[in-house]
């Protein structure tokens, strides 16, 4: 099988990441952050999982996506249904999975040319 190389320069990609941020195209972030293929990543108002409520998340609607990768911080945890239910209202899917499985995930969906939203939940470790 000939395999060809993914052209992923052009769009935000996850460089690398650890339990205190991630990296952006080789940018580090240290805060919760939206990340979307063709924008600058944009910080996310989400001091942690526990946080959450239905704004943050009509905040993504709004972007319109095909699917939302929920990174949760160092452990996977799943949002309550009706934090999400805007969102998978009008059938655009949720994946809640720890940050690493999150990151992973976007870049691939990401090279595969989805309308993927990377929705991570970074918390400050003072």
């Amino acid at each position: 099988m000939k395999l060809q190389p993914t052209v992923t320069k052009q769009y935000q990609t996850v460089t690398g990441y650890d339990d205190s941020g991630v990296e952006i195209n080789a940018v580090q972030f240290n805060y919760s952050l939206v990340v979307l293929p063709e924008v600058e990543p944009v910080a996310w108002p989400v001091a942690s999982f526990d946080a959450l409520t239905a704004e943050h998340f009509a905040q993504i609607d709004a972007i319109n996506p095909d699917v939302v990768i929920l990174g949760t911080g160092s452990k996977q945890r799943f949002a309550h249904p009706r934090l999400t239910s805007a969102l998978t209202g009008r059938r655009i899917g949720v994946e809640c999975m720890d940050n690493r499985a999150a990151c992973r995930t976007y870049n691939i969906l990401m090279a595969e040319g989805r309308k993927v939203v990377l929705a991570l939940i970074i918390e400050n470790q003072s």
